[in-house]
């Protein structure tokens, strides 16, 4: 079943359930079973009913000023709209740009925190506090404190920081989006179509519509 899966070996398998679905996204599920860390960390950054026909997935970089742009702009009409109605699942795909320097150690940090199911209120926290750690030398102490205020156990998170299994699943996904065309940040697949920039809601109501309804014949 899907919610058994790792979502880093979910990509080809969509393809099935969204006959759209763009197959120049490979696989890049590392040697070896994944542990619990892992697996919980990779299924937390996926919000929706599991029924739903259409994925959007969220090709993003916490230091990028557009990303910030779009998750304060769209992301929760978005969500309200269509993710919490069971229309669409999402997921968050990282694509950290090699001219952020911090933009690694914050998807490292959003996923230790999806690993206790905490990832979408620590992106919220990241976000909102780009401008505070965008330029620090080591945001880990502040990702501490942000991961704290959102509930996650300190000792599991700050252990998290060296699992290997989520740097995999960073660089697993940096390089699935790069080999499915995302070079900018955001970027997002809606079933077979691809959408690029801090694109206002009504874009996506539109794109996300028009494969609703294609997804009704299939």
């Amino acid at each position: 079943m899907l919610k058994t899966q790792l979502f880093i070996g979910l990509l080809a398998g969509l393809a099935a359930s969204s006959a759209k679905w763009p197959a120049a996204v490979p696989s890049t599920r590392q040697s070896g079973p994944p542990d619990a860390v892992q697996t919980a960390a990779d299924l937390g950054r996926i919000l929706g009913s599991e029924k739903a026909k259409v994925w959007l997935l969220i090709a993003s970089d916490f230091q990028c000023p557009y990303c910030r742009q779009w998750h304060t702009d769209t992301w929760e009409q978005l969500r309200t709209e269509y993710v919490a109605t069971g229309k669409i699942r999402v997921a968050y795909v990282h694509l950290p740009l090699g001219q952020h320097p911090n933009a690694r150690p914050t998807a490292v940090a959003s996923m230790c925190a999806s690993a206790q199911g905490k990832f979408w209120p620590m992106a919220d926290r990241i976000f909102k506090a780009q401008d505070q750690w965008k330029d620090l030398s080591d945001p880990w102490h502040m990702l501490e404190s942000m991961g704290r205020a959102v509930g996650v156990d300190a000792a599991k998170f700050r252990a998290c920081r060296s699992h290997q299994g989520i740097a995999a699943l960073v660089e697993g996904d940096r390089v699935r989006m790069g080999r499915a065309g995302a070079t900018s940040t955001p970027t997002f697949f809606i079933g077979a179509r691809r959408l690029e920039g801090a694109l206002p809601i009504a874009e996506f109501r539109r794109v996300i519509d028009a494969e609703l309804a294609a997804s009704r014949n299939r």
